[in-house]
């Protein structure tokens, strides 16, 4: 497709969004029900009670995201569909029809721009080079959002090709999206997964999907005050999702309520054919599901680990040691074990991305895995990375190429496959995740380490290794940072015990006011 037929088609998808958000209200005003900042539990019990109707709630989004996504840009595009299976969700729900009972059964999701969807959406990564292609089919995650009944309201903005695109430039922004903001402050939101976790917070939607190779779903939910499940990698299908590393790559939940995100991944984790990684990772599935383990003492008999340097050292910021050492605190209040003065062999080299040998790896496995996912498309204007970094380079305008570059295109392009190089550099990071936090782990018989915000992203994202941020306070420029809980593979189940009871311990997150 030429660049100026992207430019129509782009167009064409613009209008569509306007006119869905001009979509008058309708119903909205006779709902006698407060909608922000809602649970999947208050909207089923209010379905049943016929306090709301899902038309009523997608319309409800509609016109949060008309007034607020101007300005914080966390939605790429809407459904146009989304009124449709939201009617027939109430035709379900009043018809009694089975399955119309389960938890996220007229629920209204976002989805991150780099999980593909059947339909009228587009799936573009956030990039006018796949504007008007063609999946051939939903991805996994998507499949199992169906059949649970949820509502695919549209798709969220975030860094470009889940910022990999370039290891400069703004975390949040795409062409396509613009420049995300953080609803708290109207900064930086931090990416990539930013759109899921702008809109989850500003009340946009009441639940999304993000995804996450190194911090993508951990990093936003931190800095917009919301939940997010990094899950084990293989534990929810890659498959249809715009990869960038079968090792790493992970789907999972962004919500404001750790009850919320388990919701989601219960219906979205187990096993799908496309996905060779969810056959193994299926047997830490817990029978009864993950529900089952939001329990308000979670934290009892829980074996915590702490990582002071280089996790705690906060330097002169009196305010977040103060405010950490208060979570510790709650921690052992609530009956859980803290392991202090702990260290994870070889951290130095861990955080290094590439010291480390993880970019190495990464751009090697970015253009195998990038060109196997555009060689499956039906139909698309681009078919390799070296069409992508071509599109951008006829396109600079468009693609802000002058301003924001594509050095990881550009790297990952030129690399040969997996070579001994980049077959050294992964034996490196399982190396470093074997004697570092694996170590650390079961010598200290821990059910999980805790950090502050991201900063054990790379921990977490080298071994494929499950992690939940929570909420954990707002600093004195009002911006949110959360706290992490990080485990072993298929300790989802403890990591939820731990993550619930600190949230109903400490019930921190507060609705954004929208101010700089």
């Amino acid at each position: 497709m030429a660049a100026s037929s992207a430019l129509s088609f782009s167009i064409f998808s613009s209008l569509i969004l306007i006119l869905l958000l001009t979509i008058p209200s309708g119903s909205c005003h006779q709902i006698n029900f407060s909608i922000k900042e809602v649970t999947i539990h208050d909207l089923q019990l209010a379905f049943k009670q016929n306090k709301i109707t899902s038309r009523q709630l997608v319309e409800f989004y509609l016109k949060e995201i008309r007034k607020l996504n101007p300005i914080l840009k966390g939605v790429i595009e809407v459904n146009p569909d989304a009124l449709c299976q939201a009617d027939k969700a109430d035709y379900k729900h009043k018809a009694k029809v089975p399955g119309s009972q389960s938890r996220l059964h007229g629920i209204p999701i976002l989805l991150k721009d780099n999980i593909a969807t059947k339909d009228k959406l587009n799936t573009t990564a956030g990039s006018f080079a796949l504007l008007g292609s063609v999946v051939p089919r939903d991805a996994g995650v998507v499949s199992k959002l169906r059949k649970a009944g949820a509502i695919i309201l549209g798709k969220g903005s975030l860094g470009e090709w889940s910022h990999f695109r370039t290891a400069r430039g703004p975390l949040a922004w795409s062409a396509r999206g613009g420049q995300g903001k953080n609803p708290y402050t109207l900064g930086e939101p931090y990416g990539s997964s930013s759109g899921s976790s702008i809109s989850v917070a500003a009340n946009m939607v009441t639940v999304s999907l993000g995804t996450e190779t190194d911090g993508s779903i951990i990093c936003p939910a931190s800095f917009n005050s919301v939940v997010g499940i990094k899950p084990t990698v293989g534990l929810t299908s890659r498959a249809g999702v715009i990869p960038i590393s079968p090792r790493q790559d992970t789907v999972g939940p962004i919500c404001r309520t750790v009850s919320d995100a388990v919701h989601v991944l219960d219906a979205i984790a187990g096993i799908d054919n496309n996905d060779n990684a969810t056959f193994k990772a299926s047997m830490y599935i817990p029978s009864g599901g993950y529900g089952q383990f939001l329990k308000v003492d979670g934290l009892r008999g829980k074996r915590l680990g702490i990582v002071r340097n280089p996790f705690f050292d906060f330097g002169n910021n009196t305010y977040l040691n103060q405010t950490f050492e208060l979570h510790f605190d709650t921690l052992r209040q609530r009956g859980a074990i803290l392991v202090d003065h702990l260290e994870i062999a070889n951290i130095g080299m861990i955080l290094d991305y590439k010291a480390s040998g993880e970019e190495t790896a990464l751009l090697a496995e970015f253009k195998i895995s990038l060109n196997a996912y555009l060689k499956e498309l039906v139909s698309s204007p681009v078919r390799t990375m070296a069409d992508v970094i071509a599109f951008n380079n006829k396109n600079p305008e468009l693609e802000m190429i002058n301003e924001i570059d594509q050095d990881h295109f550009l790297s990952a392009e030129a690399t040969k496959g997996i070579g001994k190089v980049e077959g050294a550099a992964m034996s490196n990071l399982a190396r470093l995740s074997k004697d570092g936090f694996e170590k650390l782990m079961t010598n200290n018989k821990l059910d999980a380490l805790v950090t502050p915000s991201y900063y054990a992203s790379s921990v977490l994202a080298i071994g494929g290794f499950p992690g939940v941020s929570v909420p954990a306070r707002y600093d004195t420029t009002g911006e949110p940072f959360g706290i992490c809980f990080g485990g072993l593979k298929g300790s989802e189940p403890k990591l939820i015990e731990i993550a619930y009871g600190f949230e109903q311990a400490k019930k921190i997150r507060r609705p954004p006011l929208f101010m700089p």
